[in-house]
């Protein structure tokens, strides 16, 4: 329940961005809001939350939308290049490697950007192992051993024999029912991956850079994260392929966003201290990933899922955290405080 109510805010956070977009950019020339099934899922999503969390939505996306104005001048100097078309793009992009939620486009010259839209977390790719799955093919382009699917391969199948057989008993079976079972499915799942990333890595050239690049995307992005505990959004300019920051004209960034450093070596792979389930990935120029497998559903099933978190970033990468409120909306609500802890004294 917990991971379908997240997955519903995200898609209405990535509403909320459109229209603040809209509402910020269109005083500076057309723009128009692109119609498509995502869209009106996503817009039935927003209008259906309770009030309270719509308003945090929307003061989210506000900030996210103040700080990108400044970087991206194209967004509000359209010089002759109207619309700026405001879309949301499908699930099926992020499985082709666009991780981008929402997109700005300027069809005319080209330019577009995009926002990766998180409500409350920091994920990226969601992948899964399984029997059937080449992770190195899929994502590095290299196959996967036959040692590396000798491996897994039975212990996908006993899973599936789980599945099959409880299905046929009219009962799924459920991991809770299965004892032990980091240590007898995780555990050398894992083990086995990374044995074989290590493999890919050592016999060919550039892999923790296209780990990197299978991760985030073949596409640069801003990623918008919600912090509703803080009242604010973070940033992260998302910058590999140079594509963001560029001037409008004359009009020019107030900041600059650097292009990223890709990794060239891994420094360590291996388990997370006192787990059993997450795999830590350390690579050079500031790159660390963690790699939590799990089961997707509370059935049995024969494959695994991924919970990927970029852990740390180049020290170079423009990342900031904007409030919700502007200064002069804090001091009113620092003033509204005040007024009403002398109400309760009076």
């Amino acid at each position: 329940m917990a991971n379908g109510i997240q997955t519903s805010n995200g898609k209405a956070f990535e509403y909320a961005c459109v229209i603040a977009l809209n509402g910020s950019l269109s005083e500076y020339g057309k723009t128009e809001i692109v119609s498509s099934p995502q869209l009106e899922t996503a817009k039935g999503l927003y209008e259906n939350i309770e009030p309270k969390m719509k308003g945090s939505l929307d003061k989210a996306a506000r900030a996210a939308v103040r700080v990108v104005k400044r970087l991206e001048p194209q967004l509000w100097n359209p010089e002759d290049n109207e619309p700026l078309y405001l879309s949301i793009q499908p699930d099926s992009a992020g499985i082709k490697g666009d991780v981008r939620d929402v997109l700005c486009v300027r069809k005319q010259n080209g330019w577009e950007i995009g926002f990766s839209c998180k409500h409350n977390h920091h994920a990226v790719k969601h992948s899964r192992l399984s029997d059937t799955i080449d992770f190195g093919k899929e994502w590095l382009g290299i196959p996967c051993s036959k040692e590396y699917f000798n491996t897994v391969v039975p212990l996908f199948e006993k899973l599936r024999s789980f599945r099959d057989s409880s299905k046929c008993a009219g009962k799924p079976m459920l991991w809770e029912k299965i004892p032990d079972k980091a240590e007898k499915y995780y555990k050398p799942i894992l083990e086995a991956f990374m044995k074989e990333l290590k493999r890919i890595a050592d016999e060919n050239k550039d892999i923790p850079a296209a780990l990197i690049h299978y991760l985030l995307g073949r596409n640069d992005f801003y990623k918008v994260i919600t912090e509703d505990s803080n009242r604010t959004t973070r940033i992260e300019a998302i910058n590999i392929s140079g594509t963001l920051n560029t001037n409008a004209g004359k009009e020019k960034s107030i900041a600059k966003v650097p292009i990223l450093k890709m990794p060239t070596q891994f420094y360590h792979i291996g388990f997370k201290a006192n787990s059993d389930n997450t795999v830590e990935v350390v690579c050079d120029e500031g790159w660390q990933i963690s790699m939590r497998i799990h089961n997707a559903s509370s059935k049995v099933e024969p494959s695994l899922k991924f919970d990927v978190q970029l852990i740390s970033f180049p020290s170079s990468v423009f990342a900031q955290v904007e409030p919700w409120e502007s200064e002069e909306d804090r001091r009113i609500l620092r003033l509204n405080s005040y007024a009403t802890g002398l109400n309760h004294l009076k």
